[in-house]
């Protein structure tokens, strides 16, 4: 059965594209790729912007994984089509037959190189007619990915002021435990990077006496009692006035004194805070003197990612704006309770490289159960293609499963620069 490329499976691997990046040439040939048999080979049921989160890598990673190194395929000198065998992994063993299609030989070269070049207003095709095919070379980059997916509990006591109603106390049914809750109308989408919930716990209530005023539902002021014995309050406290500072008269700049209107003449007036009462609100239980106490279970789901980056010797040497253009596609997309290496026929590499990502998998907190986990290798395809004829020589890029081609150096253009300004123009 065909398995078809979807857009989650071709997702951008580079974290930061420069603003300068351009869209992809032209290439062709991009359906031969849909048929290879690992692409998209299990599929997860999850959240597909959380699913390639973890598979961003920046070129600055891609220059210092770069330490597999692959042989250059030298092109035939005959006019024979040379095949090109590299495959994913450096196909160690030589090239299965369900990949001889896939693979490009000298005639697509030729003819994606042609192809660009006749996009191009100014340039000539006689170079990428008639010069030799030097080498071919896998400039590659994998990104292997463990996600864990795990969810913790824990259980804290919770006091609000007690209002009246119904109680759900211990009285009616025992208090679940912290693992028995069912939290399925919570439970978020697989492998979200962190989510956070607070449920109470059914049958946890109880009433309990308010601790800050000692059930009456009042405290001592503050302001008017505030060098009393704890417990003890004077009724009919007077403050000093503001507004004549205890004088009782207003004083105006020609020397008379009028009587202050806010305390009628006393200097004295009631305190602001309790009206000179004596006693203020329990804040804690907003005066009703009792708390009502009950569990709340804090419940954390949180995802735990391992990645591991490599790339071919040649990717070290390749322009950022190439991998800023590549799309990676997954080669391998898992999900269990407890994922296994990935197994690739054809691939020592990949089945080694699985099993080092699954190697360094991420310490889970002891209180923390384990849901599930992910294990995802994608691959940035980059092909880099050298032509020579005599002393002079270019090199381009193939990139990706769409192949578009790169090229900066080509050595015949005859635009005198004029092809910016076209292109800016968008003529």
């Amino acid at each position: 059965m065909t398995l078809q490329e979807t857009p989650e499976e071709k997702q951008p691997l580079l974290s930061a594209p420069p603003p300068s990046a351009k869209s992809g040439g032209v290439g062709g040939g991009g359906g031969k790729w849909s048929s290879y048999q690992y692409l998209g080979r299990t599929g997860s049921v999850v959240d597909r912007s959380a699913a390639v989160a973890g598979t961003e890598v920046s070129v600055a990673e891609i220059r210092s994984s770069a330490t597999i190194v692959y042989p250059a395929v030298d092109a035939d000198t005959s006019d024979q089509a040379a095949a090109y065998g590299g495959g994913y992994g450096g196909n160690l063993g030589g090239t299965p037959h369900h990949l001889q299609r896939e693979i490009l030989d000298e005639v697509e070269i030729r003819e994606l190189l042609i192809d660009h070049i006749g996009h191009r207003c100014c340039w000539g095709s006689r170079p990428a007619r008639t010069w030799k095919i030097n080498s071919v070379e896998d400039c590659n980059v994998y990104v292997g990915t463990l996600d864990t997916f795990t969810e913790t509990r824990e259980i804290i006591r919770e006091q609000v002021p007690y209002l009246g109603g119904k109680l759900d106390g211990k009285g009616s049914r025992p208090e679940l435990g912290i693992w028995e809750l069912d939290l399925r109308d919570q439970f978020p989408v697989l492998f979200i990077p962190e989510k956070e919930t607070q449920v109470k716990v059914p049958h946890s209530e109880a009433i309990e006496k308010c601790t800050g005023c000692e059930g009456k539902g009042k405290i001592v002021c503050p302001t008017c009692n505030v060098n009393e014995e704890p417990g003890i309050y004077k009724e009919n406290q007077m403050t000093q006035c503001p507004a004549c500072h205890g004088r009782g008269l207003i004083a105006h700049r020609d020397g008379s004194d009028s009587i202050c209107v806010r305390c009628n003449g006393k200097g004295k007036v009631p305190c602001p805070t309790c009206s000179s009462v004596g006693l203020i609100k329990c804040e804690t239980c907003q005066g009703s003197g009792s708390l009502l106490s009950r569990s709340v279970a804090i419940v954390k789901w949180k995802t735990f990612t391992v990645r591991r980056v490599l790339s071919t010797s040649g990717a070290a040497s390749v322009p950022d704006e190439v991998f800023h253009r590549a799309r990676g596609v997954q080669l391998c997309n898992t999900q269990a309770y407890q994922c296994t290496p990935a197994f690739f026929a054809d691939s020592y590499f990949l089945n080694k490289f699985s099993s080092e990502v699954l190697a360094e998998r991420a310490p889970i907190p002891p209180t923390a159960k384990v849901i599930c986990e992910r294990h995802i290798i994608s691959v940035v395809p980059v092909t880099r293609v050298t032509m020579a004829h005599r002393n002079r020589s270019f090199s381009f890029y193939i990139i990706g499963f769409s192949r578009d081609v790169y090229l900066k150096d080509y050595p015949a253009k005859f635009c005198w620069g004029l092809c910016p300004c076209l292109e800016w123009l968008k003529l």
